[in-house]
C-alpha cells in the first residue's frame, strides 16, 4: 500500500513511519538547531525575521513568543495575524494549520503526532499522525492540548487547560478534559 514513499511522504500522509530514518532524523535536526537559536532571541530582535521563515512552512508574519517547540516546523501554517504565547508546542509530523488572526495561549500544544495503543506496538517505534486545521480568529487558552486530527472551525474559543479530543464547530467555545462543547454563537 505504501511501497516506494519515503518515510518522510508516510508521516505526511498519515501512514505508520518509522521516525527514526536517517531523512527524518536530519529534518528534526535542523528544526532543533533553528528553534535553539530562536529561542535565544527576544522580542524586537532582528534575527527572528531571518529564523522564523527558514523554520516554519508558512510563517506571514506570526508573532511567537520564545521558547517555542516544534518537531520539524516545516509542516506548520500560519496565516497572518496570528499570535503564540510562550512555550507552544506544536508537533507536527502531519500539516499544522493555523488561521488568520488565531490567538494562542502560553503552553498550549498542538500534536498531530500519535503512538501506537498497545505497548507492543510502541515498542516496535512505528508512529504516525494526523492533520490539525485550526481556523481563522480562534482562541485557544493557556495550557489547552489539541489532538491529533482536530478540526477548529472558524471564530472557536478554546478555554484554558481543555483536552480537546475531537472537531470544534465554528463559533463553539469549548472547555474540559475532555472538552466538550459550552456554546455555539448563533451565526
Amino acid at each position: 500500500m505504501n511501497a516506494g514513499l519515503s518515510e518522510c511522504d508516510k508521516m505526511l500522509a498519515g501512514a505508520p513511519y518509522d521516525p527514526g530514518c536517517p531523512q527524518l532524523v536530519a529534518m528534526r535536526r535542523r528544526a532543533q538547531g533553528l528553534m535553539r537559536a530562536y529561542n535565544q532571541t527576544i522580542d524586537g530582535d532582528a534575527a527572528r525575521a531571518d529564523i522564523l521563515p527558514a523554520l516554519l512552512g508558512t510563517w506571514n508574519g506570526a508573532v511567537i513568543r520564545a521558547p517555542f517547540h516544534v518537531d520539524y516546523g516545516a509542516h506548520i501554517h500560519f496565516g497572518p495575524g496570528c499570535f503564540v504565547n510562550f512555550n507552544c508546542v506544536i508537533l507536527d509530523v502531519c500539516a499544522v494549520h493555523i488561521g488568520a488572526r488565531t490567538q494562542i495561549g502560553p503552553t498550549v500544544q498542538i500534536l498531530a503526532a500519535d503512538h501506537p495503543r498497545e505497548a507492543g506496538a510502541r515498542a516496535e517505534g512505528v508512529e504516525w499522525g494526523k492533520p490539525v486545521t485550526i481556523g481563522a480568529d480562534v482562541w485557544i487558552g493557556g495550557g489547552a492540548i489539541v489532538l491529533p486530527g482536530v478540526h477548529v472551525g472558524d471564530g472557536a474559543i478554546i478555554a484554558a487547560g481543555a483536552v480537546v479530543t475531537r472537531d470544534v464547530p465554528a463559533g463553539a467555545t469549548v472547555a474540559g478534559n475532555p472538552s466538550r462543547v459550552l456554546d455555539k454563537k448563533q451565526g
